[in-house]
């Protein structure tokens, strides 16, 4: 298992060795040839309806190949390398993938509510699934996937509350640079009056994103406690320069099913109290289809022990879903502990494998849908996120 500190800028798992879909200037804009025939999951955007006051050009499939057509159409994009081809042009092709099934209407209005959310969790269940397919490493991935997740950023950031921290939250997982050419694709792949002037909305993101020194690369804050507090209050500038007094660390597992925690926690735990989730319920007796809220009141209340007597300790769960994620690293940075977020993962076929063999197998349909619901955890969420890969 590969126990290291892995940015999403870097590749973790052999990216040298697998096939590549762009080599040099290969691709010749073949959106429905090269790209159907490589990712046949985009056929399922034909006939999904949009807006017509701000797509004249159609359905979402005809929007996508618009887009990718632009993107290729960039100077930028002829003088990008390979490697960042191969994760703007997926990111690309699958950035409405989510309004397959957000798609609705309203008020006579056709309307697609949280898409780049439900986007990204499908790519990267799909990516992960077929990783030979896709032919991406974890880290090019969840690059891939969080440019998803944030295509509409350059949009619409100036309507949020803290622009600023929405821009700082981007850069500690993507290249703004990368997320601006995106956007900019998705605005002038389109018919529609208004196009130049989302055009130059997407400019003053990009703008204000160098002004702010995240262009590409994440914020240099002046300390991890003062990157925390930034990114889990609403009252702090980027610039403070906070003093971090707070004296024992707290680990939050995260990931999958059979993902290897219980081994990574063994091997290298060094000896430290575990907050146990399955333990609690063989203890109990309870059925893992039963009783979760009594199991997770007596977690809670095990781990708010070694809280308010400052030990550190390892809380050893799924924690796949942010919002749980989030409830935990409150709890505990609101007694002073430094939460590390340790994320788990082996290639799928290994995990079904590992399921098969498993005495007390999880049903594959559970497995699957928590695979569809993963949310992997984003560099801000903690004091430090690791990402511990094998394959």
């Amino acid at each position: 298992m590969k126990d290291k500190k892995l940015s999403f800028g870097e590749s973790g798992d052999g990216a040298g060795s697998r096939e590549r879909f762009f080599r040099g200037d290969a691709f010749a804009g073949a959106f429905s040839g090269c790209c159907l025939e490589r990712y046949p999951e985009l056929d399922r955007l034909k006939g999904v309806p949009q807006e017509e006051t701000f797509h004249g050009e159609g359905d979402v499939y005809r929007h996508t190949e618009m887009v990718c057509r632009a993107l290729t159409g960039f100077a930028e994009w002829n003088a990008m390398d390979a490697g960042e081809r191969e994760i703007l042009f997926p990111a690309a092709a699958f950035h409405d993938i989510g309004k397959k099934n957000c798609t609705k209407k309203e008020e006579g209005k056709i309307l697609s509510p949280r898409h780049a959310l439900a986007g990204e969790k499908v790519f990267r269940a799909l990516a992960y699934r077929e990783k030979e397919r896709f032919g991406l490493s974890f880290a090019e991935r969840e690059q891939a996937a969080k440019l998803i997740r944030y295509h509409g950023l350059p949009l619409w950031f100036a309507e949020k509350l803290r622009p600023e921290a929405e821009l700082l939250k981007a850069a500690e997982s993507i290249s703004l640079r990368q997320l601006h050419l995106l956007a900019k694709a998705d605005v002038l792949g389109r018919i529609a009056d208004d196009r130049e002037a989302l055009a130059d909305r997407v400019d003053w993101f990009g703008e204000y994103a160098r002004e702010l020194g995240v262009w590409e690369k994440p914020y240099p804050f002046y300390n991890s406690y003062t990157k925390q507090v930034f990114f889990h209050t609403e009252n702090l500038g980027q610039g403070a320069q906070l003093y971090d007094d707070r004296t024992f660390d707290v680990y939050l597992m995260s990931g999958l099913p059979l993902s290897g925690k219980d081994s990574w926690i063994a091997e290298k735990g060094g000896g430290l109290s575990v907050v146990s989730l399955d333990r609690l319920r063989e203890e109990m007796g309870i059925s893992p289809a039963k009783g979760s809220g009594r199991v997770a009141m007596a977690a809670l209340e095990q781990a708010k022990g070694f809280l308010r007597r400052k030990q550190p300790f390892i809380w050893n769960a799924t924690n796949i879903i942010r919002e749980t994620r989030r409830k935990l690293t409150a709890l505990c940075a609101g007694y002073g502990a430094r939460v590390h977020i340790l994320y788990l993962e082996v290639p799928y076929r290994e995990l079904l494998e590992r399921n098969s063999i498993r005495q007390r197998h999880i049903p594959e349909s559970v497995l699957e849908e928590m695979i569809d619901k993963l949310e992997v955890p984003a560099p801000w969420e903690a004091e430090e996120v690791r990402y511990l890969t094998v394959g």
